[in-house]
């Protein structure tokens, strides 16, 4: 399913995750990866810091809900098994490469490999399954444009679909 090195670094991700070290990742363990990432959870910022410090201090929080909800994604408790399962599981529902890279090419009728951002963004924002500005800026901030305003969209499908940049 996956090469050598994708699982170990799935292991060190797991193993950053794993906050208590006990060998599972509940929800103790993601409240104390958001925290670490910067993003707080309701409760830990209660535990924490008085409401008004932590409303002046503008920090994105995590509610307990979401937290119970992506534990409960798993079958059972979340060891390294059924972590990698469930990555497994989430990236065998990716489209392959070419299915990705033809949607693209519709708005890239020269073949070029990059689309303009602004276009892009308009599209995504505006047809089908439209994008919120967050998911927007979300992906300009994994793949940002070029200097002339271009997203590799070329580059962006191999990511997608390969998990790291080509060479």
């Amino acid at each position: 399913m996956f090469e050598q090195t994708q699982i170990q670094e799935f292991k060190e991700a797991f193993t950053i995750m794993d906050q208590n070290r006990d060998g599972f990742i509940d929800k103790a363990d993601l409240r104390d990866t958001f925290a670490a990432l910067g993003k707080l959870t309701i409760q830990y910022l209660r535990d924490m810091l008085s409401p008004f410090q932590a409303q002046k201090k503008g920090r994105l929080n995590v509610k307990n809900e979401e937290l119970e909800d992506m534990v409960k994604e798993a079958p059972g408790p979340i060891n390294f098994t059924v972590f990698l399962t469930m990555f497994g599981e989430k990236l065998k529902g990716t489209d392959p490469e070419e299915t990705i890279l033809n949607a693209f090419k519709i708005f890239d009728p020269e073949g070029k490999g990059r689309i303009k951002a602004d276009y892009i963004k308009e599209m995504l924002m505006t047809q089908a399954d439209r994008f919120s500005q967050e998911e927007i800026n979300q992906m300009f901030a994994a793949f940002p444009p070029d200097v002339s305003g271009n997203l590799d969209y070329k580059n962006l499908c191999y990511v997608i679909t390969h998990g790291e940049e080509k060479d």
